[in-house]
């Protein structure tokens, strides 16, 4: 397949063993463009699914959420738990809906706070990464802006090459580029050349340069990339929150991080956690708690997530 940031290419129909994930695709495509009110009512049932038969994901969740609000109620984290399996289920359809659907129902009832933020920073010639987290409304807040700004997109590339060809065609529908976080040069020059980056750097990426920073008081493996590419090519750094209030989309540009970056890394990156937790505490219930946050720790592979581990009381 190309590595071209702005094509994607098919792989062959003629190899039987793509033709599964063909079929799965054609399925995703025809459920992509079912009514937005049968998605998200299939949303919350697909994440009563989730939540009953993804026992490792369920755990996983229970074991971060006990991590970042030690203080809170039990009830209330496993509360927010189950709500964010909710807010997953509806989070795939809004994915299928961004990559393969039509947003003219949704448009309407979203909302962008800071627009002219980007639009200043455009009109200097500046390249901007909007540093954003893992939340299940990124896809479809990333297609809503897109239709704002000329915006590209960072992404890890799916080993299933038909997965990868859909994945990225459907978000080439209206991002500007795509870059796979191994094509550093070309992001690089994308930035130097003032162009838009979306990017979320809130995840542990083995084999990455990391640091371990706080992320809710809590040590996590954090790559520097957002350090590095602001040195590189002395972008401006802009918080990018984006939530889903009933049926309504807020995207939220934030003001540029400064000074940034500076000659820390680790205070840069603290800085970037710090910008993600307060997304977060907006709006916990959307974020990917499935995801194993703290699974490296200072002294190796922490236990927390593993199964019949006590050491977090959840």
């Amino acid at each position: 397949m190309s590595d071209s940031p702005t094509t994607a290419t098919r792989p062959p129909l003629s190899n039987p063993r793509h033709w599964p994930m063909f079929a799965g695709m054609a399925l995703a495509l025809l459920i992509a463009r079912l009514p937005w009110g049968l998605q998200r009512g299939l949303g919350h049932v697909l994440g009563w699914l989730a939540w009953h038969l993804a026992g490792s994901r369920r755990r996983a969740a229970e074991v971060n959420l006990a991590l970042c609000f030690p203080d809170r109620d039990p009830a209330w984290r496993a509360r927010l738990a189950r709500d964010s399996f909710d807010a997953f289920g509806i989070g795939i359809f809004e994915f299928a809906r961004a990559w393969w659907g039509s947003t003219e129902a949704i448009t309407p009832r979203s909302r962008i706070e800071g627009l002219e933020i980007l639009q200043q920073l455009q009109a200097q010639g500046r390249g901007v990464l909007l540093v954003s987290g893992h939340f299940m409304t990124l896809e479809m807040c990333g297609r809503l802006l897109c239709q704002q700004v000329p915006l590209a997109g960072m992404y890890r590339k799916h080993r299933n090459p038909v997965f990868e060809w859909a994945v990225k065609r459907g978000r080439l529908r209206y991002a500007s580029a795509m870059f796979a976080n191994e094509d550093i040069r070309a992001t690089v020059r994308h930035l130097k050349k003032g162009g838009l980056l979306w990017y979320a750097p809130d995840q542990d990426m083995r084999g990455k340069e990391s640091v371990f920073v706080p992320f809710f008081s809590q040590p996590a493996s954090t790559i520097t990339a957002t350090h590095q590419f602001a040195r590189m090519t002395g972008c401006a750094v802009v918080p990018f929150f984006h939530r889903r209030e009933g049926g309504d989309y807020v995207l939220s540009i934030g003001q540029p991080l400064a000074p940034f970056p500076t000659d820390d890394v680790v205070a840069d990156t603290t800085r970037v956690n710090q910008a993600i937790e307060a997304m977060v505490r907006q709006a916990p219930d959307q974020y990917l708690w499935i995801h194993r946050r703290f699974k490296r720790q200072p002294g190796g592979r922490s236990r927390y997530y593993d199964k019949g581990n006590t050491e977090v009381a959840r």
